[in-house]
């Protein structure tokens, strides 16, 4: 490695802002307080999805004692939260905890390389001006989830330059878009759409949302009542965690219910919004999705506010097909037109492994496509790195606890044994590589060459199930037989000076 390059070392890296990078952190420095860290962002703010994302209405899709971390309570009185509540509450944490201090912006990383002779990573960032930097550690965590931030899906669709109107992504909203008395065309049927369409109903002259085929909308309470009494009545740590696993319990007993009976599901689900809309409204169409419920994720709609919106008459749902884009709105194939001042294209979001990021392993790079997940956070023959991803069944933040939680586990075997690095194994041949997600949604069918495989065996499988991971994660032997550990590294490379000091260097 060349002296040319001033290279900043710590003992562990984490990459994202986020939810899961400060959880990371928090994490690393409670349970590791000698190892040296430094968080690098990509952004010039904190807070990942919750800071990037303002369009109206922005808020969890989960309830928050379960987003929400589970070492710092949410005291509001909320359960469904907006975005920049949920923003602040990630800052605040990171300040709380002297995190913020950690934490370099406006660094993306662009390329990450393994050697297994000096047992490093190197990253290399672009900073601030596009200032080439470079960072040294020994165990890397990527921490950035799965979504590219700089930009949404957005279809091409016939004759769209014909549009006279404005065109809107969500990942993108304009700061001073006035949609005031204004008609407004919302695409897509998703978290998003459902999110904006009541948000916006209550200053547009009207608003359509356009949907190819209808989701599961479930309404819930905005206000978790049960959470709330138990805040007024214990003190808050003990209220918190009883309110977590109440929800985290009631998700998992929803979800294998869902699975194990769709038909009755559906049925529920069905006659809910038929209680909510009225026997004279056409829900067999407008909210009965073609496929079973989790086979894609259900959409929350916080004390029914789509449903109001709807009854309201600001709000009208539209099942059909885009023919083409006309000079004032879209023309659908059954040949009504709809007319429109915005058009707000919520068609979703492009999935992107660890921010895009280039992965070199002993000078080769790495197809991620072809590696097996290990436990979901780590990949085969791969030293020295883990990466945290959430639940598509539940709150993201569970899993990227338990993640960092055994992060810390398989750091501190490492420190007590003198191993250097560690690299699971795909040692059982008899293992078949499986979908890495098994949910059937677009941003996940549009993306799967670009992900991991999970195996058909633990610890390849991804049970996507919380009580199975805190088993696997938190209680399970280290030294498994899959994780491959070393001791000894062979280079006297230039890193070496670095060792003996690096606690020192935080």
């Amino acid at each position: 490695m060349s002296n040319s390059k001033a290279i900043e070392y710590r003992d562990v890296i984490i990459v994202g802002a986020g939810l899961s990078g400060i959880a990371a952190a928090y994490h690393l420095q409670s349970k590791l307080p000698g190892k040296g860290y430094v968080i690098l962002e990509g952004r010039k703010a904190m807070g990942g999805t919750w800071d990037l994302f303002r369009y109206p209405g922005i808020r969890s899709d989960s309830d928050i004692q379960t987003l929400g971390y589970g070492f710092r309570p949410w005291l509001g009185d909320r359960s469904i939260v907006d975005g920049a509540s949920i923003a602040n509450y990630i800052r605040e944490t990171a300040s709380v905890y002297g995190i913020d201090r950690h934490i370099r912006f406006d660094h993306k990383v662009v390329k990450v390389s393994w050697s297994s002779a000096e047992a490093f990573w190197t990253i290399e960032v672009t900073a601030e001006e596009n200032q080439t930097r470079f960072f040294s550690c020994r165990f890397l965590f990527m921490c950035c989830g799965y979504y590219d931030y700089s930009q949404g899906y957005q279809p091409s669709w016939p004759k769209m330059d014909a549009y006279k109107g404005v065109v809107v992504h969500p990942q993108h909203w304009p700061e001073k878009l006035d949609y005031n008395n204004k008609h407004v065309l919302v695409i897509g049927s998703g978290a998003t759409a459902v999110t904006l369409v009541p948000a916006m109903a209550e200053k547009v002259a009207h608003i359509t949302m356009l949907q190819r085929s209808p989701t599961y909308i479930v309404s819930r309470p905005a206000k978790d009542f049960i959470a709330n009494f138990f805040f007024r009545v214990l003190p808050p740590t003990f209220a918190h965690t009883l309110a977590r696993w109440k929800n985290l319990l009631l998700t998992m007993y929803f979800y294998n219910f869902a699975r194990m009976r769709p038909a009755r599901t559906k049925k529920a689900i069905l006659q809910m919004a038929s209680k909510e809309l009225g026997k004279e409204y056409d829900v067999h169409t407008h909210f009965n999705p073609r496929y079973n419920p989790w086979d894609q994720r259900l959409c929350i709609v916080p004390d029914g506010d789509l449903f109001a919106a709807i009854r309201s008459g600001k709000v009208s749902i539209v099942t059909d097909e885009i023919e083409c884009f006309t000079e004032n709105g879209l023309l659908l194939r059954s040949g009504k037109n709809i007319e429109a001042d915005i058009i707000v294209t919520a068609t979703g979001l492009n999935l992107k492994l660890i921010g895009g990021a280039d992965i070199l392993v002993d000078g080769e790079k790495l197809d991620a496509s072809k590696t097996f997940s290990y436990k979901g956070m780590m990949l085969n023959d791969v030293p020295n790195f883990a990466f945290a991803v959430g639940y598509t069944n539940a709150s993201w933040t569970l899993k990227c606890e338990l993640v960092a939680e055994y992060v810390c586990r398989l750091l501190k075997c490492m420190d007590k044994n003198g191993y250097v690095f560690c690299t699971p194994r795909l040692k059982d041949e008899s293992i078949l590589a499986l979908a890495p997600i098994d949910l059937t949604s677009g941003y996940i069918k549009r993306s799967e060459h670009l992900l991991p495989r999970q195996g058909s065996k633990n610890p390849w499988r991804l049970y996507q199930n919380y009580a199975l991971d805190l088993l696997t994660l938190r209680f399970c032997r280290v030294q498994d037989g899959t994780m491959e550990f070393t001791k000894q590294v062979s280079s006297t490379s230039n890193h070496s000076q670095y060792v003996g000091s690096a606690h020192l260097r935080k």
